[in-house]
């Protein structure tokens, strides 16, 4: 186990008091997912592209013009510094350093500055009330106990009244097999994210099925599901 935060230099930046204190927790690096990721994302390329997912830039109407904005498992950081880009302060959270420091190099290039913060999702002790808007974009490599701390967490991290967006595949993206996990637990369902977020408003929930191209790793005929809800 190792705890504290690991910082990019370049357009990146620490967390600042206003957003309750933050510092990274529990980096769990000895753990096969954590050495996975890592791999993933050390290569040169953009695993995922570097343009958001389509749904949340779908989203963007919801969005406050103005507030703090967190981006659970945000990888190589295309989610997090296209909330940027909208005026959002955006704290980018992921445990992966080197897709961290790819985080960097695409907020410069955008001409943006995120808050980059090495933390696991699962473990990370999400401060309360402190954002206008949480974005939870396939970060489906979790199990469900770990995908209960996340949104236990993620719930937390809303201020009342904040905007929650969440995609994911479900479990007809099996039949498909052209991105996500294999594991049935680990895929979305309505039930499950009505369960999950009954205490939210405005709840809005979509499945579709579609062609989905981002970067290498998303392409070809999809099954997801989309939510968006206020707190």
């Amino acid at each position: 186990m190792v705890s504290g935060a690991a910082w990019g230099t370049l357009a990146c930046r620490k967390p600042q008091s206003s957003i309750g204190g933050m510092e990274g927790d529990i980096v769990t690096q000895n753990s096969s997912e954590y050495q996975r990721w890592e791999d993933r994302f050390a290569v040169p390329d953009y695993a995922f592209g570097k343009e958001p997912n389509y749904f949340l830039a779908f989203c963007k109407p919801l969005l406050p013009r103005s507030g703090k904005a967190l981006a659970v498992a945000d990888g190589e950081g295309r989610n997090g510094v296209w909330l940027a880009e909208q005026g959002l302060d955006v704290v980018s959270l992921d445990f992966s350093p080197s897709a961290q420091r790819k985080v960097c190099d695409l907020a410069k290039e955008r001409g943006v500055t995120v808050t980059v913060l090495q933390a696991d999702v699962h473990a990370f002790d999400y401060p309360e009330a402190a954002f206008d808007v949480v974005a939870d974009i396939f970060s489906q490599f979790s199990t469900p106990a770990e995908r209960a701390m996340k949104w236990a967490g993620m719930r937390k991290a809303l201020k009342p009244g904040g905007l929650l967006i969440i995609q994911g595949y479900t479990p007809r993206q099996l039949q498909y097999g052209t991105g996500g996990p294999k594991e049935i637990e680990n895929l979305y369902t309505r039930a499950m994210l009505e369960e999950a977020f009954r205490e939210f408003h405005d709840v809005t929930i979509v499945e579709e099925e579609l062609e989905l191209h981002e970067g290498t790793s998303h392409g070809g005929m999809s099954a997801v599901i989309n939510l968006t809800a206020r707190k």
